[in-house]
């Protein structure tokens, strides 16, 4: 189980929907949320236990750093694989698609939004067997 969840998108409503998901399921006390990914990818960075499982929520379109630029990052700094991210974007692009592919050390899944509950509870039992 995750002890960690970020969600990374640049659309505070979008953290918002998603944080509730989280706290239906009981898990609103792990997640952290931020509408700028340069401060979620400084707190991954800066952690006082790097190795946590953790589950990342990642926009792929925003301003300030695109998704593929987040983790371009966490490739180059060499990110530990306890970092697990579920790409959650409005594009449908087979081109992001691709792109997403480069990343499968981290990126588990691409979900097109709205993320619903179903996807979160489909995702978190496969990933606890």
């Amino acid at each position: 189980m995750y002890k960690e969840i970020y969600l990374v998108d640049d659309e505070d409503l979008v953290n918002t929907v998603n944080a509730i998901h989280f706290r239906r399921m009981g898990m609103e006390d792990r997640v952290k949320s931020f509408t700028n990914p340069e401060l979620a990818l400084d707190d991954l960075r800066y952690r006082d236990n790097p190795g946590v499982k953790t589950l990342i929520l990642l926009d792929i379109n925003m301003p300030e750093m695109s998704g593929f630029e987040f983790l371009e990052f966490m490739m180059l700094e060499d990110f530990p694989e306890t970092n697990e991210v579920l790409l959650v974007t409005s594009s449908e692009a087979e081109a992001d698609k691709a792109e997403a592919e480069k990343y499968r050390k981290f990126v588990k899944k691409f979900i097109t939004k709205p993320l619903r509950i179903e996807h979160l509870e489909d995702y978190l039992q496969g990933a606890n067997k």
